[in-house]
């Protein structure tokens, strides 16, 4: 009981601060000038105050112009801290109404928010690693929310249908900004990648789904579907490169995607189309790999690849396989264990569909061997009971157990709940766009060292040493954290 009330207030909490970027201030004036009047505070704790017996305490977020005067003021009227939002200046406490009222004119304080609720925002994954707060809390370097914004993701998977709502923008055009296949010669001794028109659903073509839904947990756009429940990619902001290798992955055909990738990063939409419009690849997913994990070869083309691509500012994530384990030995996804900073391999993450930070680890993600640190996973993400974009026609989103409509009259299944690696994967993926848009400059090895330095150290499985661990790596990733400790 006492976890689900802290969830309760920690996601509410969340929502509530969607509203920070332009809330009413009576306490500070738009040149942050501190004035006599007492501080506003949000029409719900408005109404709240009004109803609320005087014993009893309440969930509140008190606003300041610096995060030590909302601490200060938090103390000074005996209020509980339960956290903080140390990037805005929030402090997250409880109080009596007469503290509530007492704060507001505190030294400092500029609002004070009450705890709304969430019912709208179901989907959990997001909320887990604070991704959604960052979206709506933290800025980048364009100053723009941090939304993965000037950043292009190359997907490497069955491909995409880029005419999913999921990847419809605000003026109708796709997210998908570049639509390329692999095509392969029969005895698949060659490959070579071709652009195809945006409007062709090579997830279709390729008899998939497995892309589609893996592109939308990397960069779906904020969208509302059926009863009631939003939406949004790890990136929102972000645009999308789909490589098609076809439901069936070869090496081949996979090397050569990354091989495209490694020389038409800068331009992935070809010579004068502007950054705008289609952004560099700063990082590219990859939910494929061998079944039963295997030991990690520096001489593979892969390898040789995504060092290539580290090397050119390129961060490469892999999922880290679906072959469970209890660290008695390795059955991690070979290339992801290469240690060259910039290269990534991903844990799946099970929030219990609570939104909780102290879930636990996925049974089916693959474990590293206890004992060598060189196999272990390097981050976790969430994996399990994903919901994302997928059409029912096609054979893995079928495999889905909770299939949703999307926004239109006509998009009937248009969502799907899947888990796996395959699924955490992509949610590192939207996260390492976010942290190059907070820092344009970063380099891949800086961006791996922040989102393994302020990951969420969550207790269920293997006990850390050193830092990490050989089934949940470094821990639940922390996006606001990480995005503060990028800049």
């Amino acid at each position: 009981m006492r976890l689900k009330t802290t969830l309760a207030l920690g996601a509410a909490a969340l929502v509530a601060t969607a509203g920070f970027a332009a809330p009413t201030l009576a306490h500070a004036g738009v040149t942050g000038e501190v004035t006599d009047e007492p501080a506003n505070v949000s029409a719900f704790l408005a109404t709240k105050l009004t109803s609320m017996p005087a014993t009893a305490p309440a969930a509140v977020m008190v606003h300041g112009a610096t995060l030590e005067q909302a601490k200060t003021a938090v103390i000074a009227t005996g209020m509980k801290r339960v956290t903080s939002f140390d990037r805005i200046g929030v402090v997250v406490a409880t109080g009596t109404r007469s503290q509530i009222q007492a704060v507001r004119s505190q030294p400092g304080v500029t609002y004070v928010e009450g705890n709304a609720p969430i019912e709208l925002f179901q989907d959990t994954s997001n909320v887990a690693t604070r991704g959604y707060e960052a979206t709506r809390t933290v800025t980048g370097a364009d100053g723009t929310r941090l939304t993965g914004n000037g950043v292009s993701v190359a997907v490497i998977d069955s491909g995409v249908d880029p005419t999913h709502p999921y990847f419809t923008e605000a003026d109708g055009s796709s997210a998908v900004v570049a639509n390329l296949k692999t095509l392969c010669e029969p005895l698949e001794l060659f490959c070579s990648v071709q652009k195809v028109p945006s409007s062709v659903d090579t997830d279709t073509l390729s008899l998939g789904g497995h892309g589609t839904h893996v592109n939308g947990i990397v960069a779906g756009n904020p969208v509302t579907i059926a009863g009631g429940k939003e939406l949004q990619g790890a990136a929102p902001g972000a645009k999308l490169v789909s490589l098609s290798t076809g439901a069936g992955l070869v090496i081949i055909g996979a090397d050569a995607a990354l091989n495209w990738v490694l020389e038409n990063h800068a331009a992935p939409c070809g010579a004068g189309v502007p950054a705008t419009t289609c952004p560099p690849i700063k990082v590219t997913n990859n939910s494929y790999g061998p079944s039963g994990g295997g030991a990690f070869d520096p001489e593979s083309a892969t390898a040789k690849l995504q060092r290539a691509l580290v090397a050119e500012g390129v961060v490469t994530v892999w999922a880290n396989g679906n072959d469970g384990g209890d660290g008695s030995e390795s059955l991690s996804n070979p290339p992801g264990t290469d240690p060259t900073g910039g290269i990534i391999s991903v844990a799946s993450y099970y929030d219990q569909d609570t939104g909780t930070r102290d879930g636990v680890v996925s049974d089916f993600s693959s474990r590293g061997e206890a004992g060598d640190p060189s196999t272990y996973p390097d981050i976790s993400a969430p994996g399990e009971n994903i919901v994302s974009s997928c059409r029912l026609y096609l054979p893995i989103c079928a495999t889905g157990l909770a299939p949703e409509n999307g926004p239109g009259m006509l998009d009937i299944g248009t969502f799907n709940t899947i888990s796996g690696t395959s699924m955490a994967a992509p949610h590192i993926a939207g996260i390492v766009a976010q942290l190059f848009q907070a820092n344009p400059s970063a380099t891949p090895a800086q961006v791996e060292a922040a989102i393994k330095a302020t990951a969420h150290k969550y207790t269920d499985g293997a006990a850390y040493v050193d830092g990490t661990s050989y089934d949940k790596g470094h821990g639940l990733v922390d996006v606001v954290a990480a995005a503060a400790a990028i800049r």
